[in-house]
């Protein structure tokens, strides 16, 4: 009797959908470019922004007042002598909104019978300054203590960082409720093919585009009495200036976003380009316009151009009536800006927007 010899039978693959699914799944990311950008680049774009905002310069002078007076000359040689501190002359009717602000990080008040040191006690470089002011004047009076001293403790409002950092967060709050509120709904709508039919309708795109305008206004009356209410009563943040400029601005501000909304939606086809488009936009102004940390912390050829940026003329016009109590007639530059990028990315995106 003969056996039957059968052929071995080939190793079956295990997990060979998984891999091949895995291996499509790879190629399709390799394929995309956008998601490669997101992935990638903007990551090291980032790294590299803030690597320039806190690179490493070495111990950074701290700007001391000087009030104006027969001994400040005489104080600013000697304080700029230490190399560790940049002494400024206040005027007496400015000294009050120089710490308030946040400009001065102490203010020295040389007299005949002394020296008076006015600081808050509550910002963590006033103390700091106030020594090293301190030390360098009573060197040169001929150590020790050659000169006798009084510190006049302020709680200066608007100068602790909570009170700089909210008009950032409004400003942050109302570019992103502008350009995902408004990007995200219409290209929403065109994916779901409801702009075609908008065609037989007599409606001219110029009115379409100008409802989100207004749609916005209307949401400013909910976002801004919110944030700034949350941060008054957990904070103690006041509003110093006038609550109209401040709402002006915010108004201001938010429909020069909502004309970059529509700018990024004209003629974006799906959610995935429009997220891009509005990343694009928003992400490097969240780094550079002065959100969390000042804007001046990077170097001084790109100013100009960070003060262009929308965010950064809304931040800076929010921050001056509330926390300094400006008036809206001393801020022409931001308001311009912000007017400019209003009109400007309008008239761009009523000429380039496309129904389908």
């Amino acid at each position: 009797m003969t056996a039957e010899i059968s052929a071995p039978r080939p190793k079956r693959k295990i997990h060979a959908p998984v891999w091949e699914l895995t291996l499509a799944r790879i190629r399709e990311f390799v394929r995309e470019p956008g998601a490669l950008f997101w992935t990638f680049g903007f990551p090291i774009l980032l790294t590299i922004a803030l690597g320039i905002a806190f690179r490493n310069q070495g111990p950074q002078k701290v700007v001391v007042g000087v009030l104006e007076g027969p001994a400040a000359a005489e104080t600013v040689r000697v304080l700029t002598a230490t190399g560790r501190l940049a002494p400024e002359l206040i005027a007496p009717a400015n000294a009050d909104r120089a710490l308030s602000s946040g400009k001065v990080a102490v203010l020295v008040v040389p007299g005949p019978n002394g020296i008076a040191y006015r600081f808050d006690p509550s910002r963590p470089e006033a103390a700091g300054a106030r020594l090293l002011a301190d030390d360098a004047l009573q060197r040169a009076a001929g150590r020790p203590d050659a000169r006798p001293t009084t510190d006049e403790a302020t709680r200066a409002p608007g100068a602790r960082y909570v009170d700089w950092l909210v008009p950032g967060l409004l400003g942050m709050q109302l570019m992103s409720g502008s350009l995902w509120g408004i990007a995200y709904a219409i290209v929403q709508t065109r994916q779901r093919k409801l702009l075609k039919r908008m065609l037989a309708t007599p409606m001219h795109k110029r009115d379409y585009l100008l409802a989100f305008f207004f749609s916005r206004l209307l949401a400013l009356a909910v976002e801004v009495p919110v944030l700034m209410g949350f941060a008054y009563f957990a904070f103690g943040v006041e509003i110093r200036g006038s609550i109209v400029a401040m709402v002006a601005v915010c108004a201001l501000g938010a429909t020069s976003f909502a004309g970059l909304a529509l700018l990024c939606a004209s003629r974006a086809q799906n959610s995935e380009t429009a997220n891009g488009l509005v990343n694009l936009v928003t992400l490097p102004m969240f780094v550079v316009s002065g959100v969390f940390f000042s804007a001046q912390r990077f170097p001084a050829f790109v100013q100009p151009f960070i003060r262009i940026l929308p965010l950064t003329a809304l931040n800076e016009a929010l921050r001056a009536i509330i926390n300094e109590g400006t008036s809206i007639v001393h801020l022409p530059f931001q308001l311009a800006v912000l007017a400019c990028w209003m009109v400007g990315s309008f008239v761009v995106a009523l000429r380039i927007f496309r129904w389908s």
